[in-house]
This record gives structure tokens, sequence and C-alpha cells, in this order.
């Protein structure tokens, strides 16, 4: 008597059934490639694009500067802008004391608070 095991069909279905997981494993998210355009897609939307917009930020900033604006220097000098040229700032920072920074040493400009209505 043999065995059921040996019997034609059920190889069939079982070639059959490890063809069907061999194929699921294999899916979309099998080939390497999407993968990689994945990560790529999602490193530009965590990474590139907000430093691009801080980068167009920090351009506009620095070309709207005006005498009289209180700054703040990457190395965290505080200052009033004196005078502006092409491509440095004149900038006050004690009484008697002006020191010329590249404009592109400028981190931000100091915005003062409007006193609270009492």
């Amino acid at each position: 008597m043999s065995s059921p095991l040996s019997h034609p069909s059920i190889h069939g279905l079982l070639a059959q059934a490890a063809g069907d997981s061999a194929q699921a494993q294999g899916g979309l998210f099998g080939n390497p490639m999407v993968f990689m355009v994945l990560m790529f897609v999602v490193m530009y939307f965590v990474l590139i694009r907000p430093q691009r917009n801080r980068q167009k930020q920090l351009e506009a900033l620095l070309k709207s500067l005006k005498v009289g604006d209180d700054v703040v220097t990457i190395g965290g000098a505080h200052g009033v802008v004196t005078s502006l040229k092409d491509k440095t700032v004149m900038v006050r920072i004690s009484d008697g004391v002006k020191v010329e920074f590249d404009r592109s040493a400028i981190a931000s400009v100091v915005k003062e608070e409007a006193p609270a209505a009492s």
C-alpha cells in the first residue's frame, strides 16, 4: 500500500503552495530598488526639504537687514546694525565698539516685544 504523501496530486499541491509563498516574499517590497527609492523619498521629505526652507528663510533675512536692527551673530554677539555693505555689516556691540561682520555671520534679527497693555 502507498502512503498518502506519495500521491502525485499532493506533490503538486505542495509545490504550488511553495511557489505561492515564494511569490508572496518577492512582492513589491521584496525588490531592493523599490526599497531604496522609498528611502530616498523619505530622506528628501525629512532632511533635504526642511533644510532648503531654512536656507531660503535665512537668505531672505539677510537681504532684509536694515540699519537699526538688533541682531545676533552666529558667535552669539548681540548688537545693532549701524551700516550695511554688499557683503558685510557693521554692528555696534557696545558704546564706541563697532565690529564688521560678514552678512552670513548674522544668525537672527531680534524682534523687540511690544510692552503689554495694562
